[in-house]
């Protein structure tokens, strides 16, 4: 096509110059030098379309060694409707007798690489957006904390996406029977100076494990006991915030972490802000090391202080009732790199001491002390299947002396990656309080999971 323009280029130059240099035309020319002119300029324009049909000769032929499989214009335009990204599709053959096709236009301005269907001009401005379900069903006998036979438990609504160069942004938006909640909504501050990481909005708390973790992440379909006894069950300590985090000096082949929280203190039963400047802080310290190729290590250590609500009444001052929670943690993982997706091996525990302020029985002020833990264990079968268990322990928050037991066991089926279903027995020795004894329950659930968008990933 170039070649075609600059012909056109230089007929046009040469026609022109010879119209400046020809004089004007007058009555005394010989017709015959006026025919030989006409004559001349007719060759000229013969030879430069002989040229040109030559050209889009050898371009049709240049173009079909190209794509030798799809000579026509239909095969080439069937083709290009499947660009793969980063790639110009291919220019659809013209015939000889029609005018030159436009060039096309370099890579750097053709818009053609796609995302779903999308141009990347539209995947700048829309989120990543996810829909996932948790069906759940429960058979059995549990008088002390029963759940519905059949419910849609959540479905959580994620939009994940990279506002500039500085920062990110990440909302759940969780749907229940109950009503829908911010589960978490917070922007990312992933450039500050120092190697700061700054996270802004309404988030899970660093504390522990499981409470960083949402319901359709966990490898179990309920949560542990002493998650629901000392740290607010479900929700757990999830507030609006600031956090601040930081990789920090340590040892050869080890990676220290720290993370620094404050909260506007109204976190489920945990913890109550009774006034503004009645804030609640969180710290974490978190070791990470690669045992081998396939195994490695992960310990953490957690803080929590809050106020209560245990002081509220006329005697007391319920500003100067806290509660104080310390965690630990220890995550051990083989997951060989060659057959990650058939065998894996995980175990994990988790232990909780709570100090809470509150009221004896005799209306004088107290630190209730009470400690819990978890300890649970998930194999991977195969590709499809994964079997674990556990075992919980946990006393009451506001009572030390009554300790609830239990153990589940779990089997896990995935179809794909976007959907799971599984299943599991609970047994839980528990105190009843209405009957002021312990009681057994025994249950079976079973739960659905699928998964529909892009959804990033959860803590590590």
């Amino acid at each position: 096509m170039k070649k075609i323009a600059l012909l056109f280029a230089m007929v046009f130059c040469c026609t022109t110059a010879s119209a400046q240099q020809a004089p004007p035309a007058t009555p005394s020319l010989d017709s015959n030098t006026e025919d030989a002119r006409v004559k001349a300029l007719e060759e000229q324009m013969r030879t430069l379309a002989e040229q040109v049909a030559l050209l889009r000769g050898e371009l049709k032929a240049l173009r079909e060694a190209k794509s030798p499989q799809q000579p026509t214009t239909d095969r080439i335009l069937l083709a290009s409707s499947h660009v793969e990204p980063g790639m110009v599709p291919p220019p659809t053959s013209t015939p000889a007798d029609s005018p030159a096709a436009p060039e096309a236009l370099p890579a750097q301005l053709a818009q053609t690489q796609t995302y779903g269907g999308a141009t990347s001009n539209a995947k700048l401005l829309n989120p990543d957006i996810s829909l996932i379900g948790d069906f759940i069903g429960t058979a059995g006998r549990n008088t002390i904390s029963p759940s519905r036979s059949l419910e849609l438990h959540e479905s959580e609504v994620g939009m994940q996406a990279i506002i500039d160069p500085y920062a990110r942004a990440d909302a759940f938006i969780s749907f229940g029977e109950t009503g829908v909640n911010v589960e978490e909504g917070y922007v990312t501050f992933t450039a500050l100076p120092a190697g700061l990481l700054l996270k802004v909005g309404k988030m899970r708390a660093e504390f522990g494990k499981v409470n960083t973790v949402h319901n359709h992440a966990l490898p179990f379909i309920d949560r542990p006991l002493v998650t629901n006894n000392l740290v607010g069950g479900e929700d757990g300590i999830d507030d609006a915030g600031i956090s601040l985090s930081r990789f920090l000096p340590a040892p050869k082949n080890w990676f220290f972490q720290g993370t620094a929280q404050v909260y506007r203190g109204d976190s489920s039963d945990v913890f109550t802000a009774n006034r503004r400047q009645d804030v609640s802080v969180v710290g974490h310290l978190r070791l990470y090391r690669d045992l081998g190729e396939s195994t490695n290590i992960d310990l953490g250590a957690s803080y929590a202080r809050g106020h209560n609500n245990a002081g509220m009444g006329p005697t007391f001052n319920p500003n100067n009732f806290l509660t104080n929670l310390y965690g630990a943690d220890a995550t051990l993982r083989w997951k060989p790199l060659r057959r990650a997706i058939y065998h894996s091996f995980l175990f994990r525990t988790e232990l909780f001491w709570s100090a809470r302020d509150q009221l004896s029985p005799l209306n004088v002020f107290q630190t209730q002390h009470s400690f819990g833990l978890y300890s649970s264990a998930e194999y991977r079968v195969n590709r499809r299947w994964t079997a674990g268990g556990r075992f919980d322990r946990s006393g009451r928050a506001t009572n030390a002396s009554l300790t609830d037991t239990g153990f589940s066991g779990i089997l896990t089926y995935w179809p794909s990656e976007f959907s799971q279903i599984r299943g599991q027995y609970r047994y839980g020795h528990l105190w009843d309080v209405l009957n002021d004894r312990f009681t057994n329950a025994n249950e079976f659930l079973f739960q659905f999971l699928f998964v529909m968008g892009a959804h990033g990933a959860h803590p590590f």
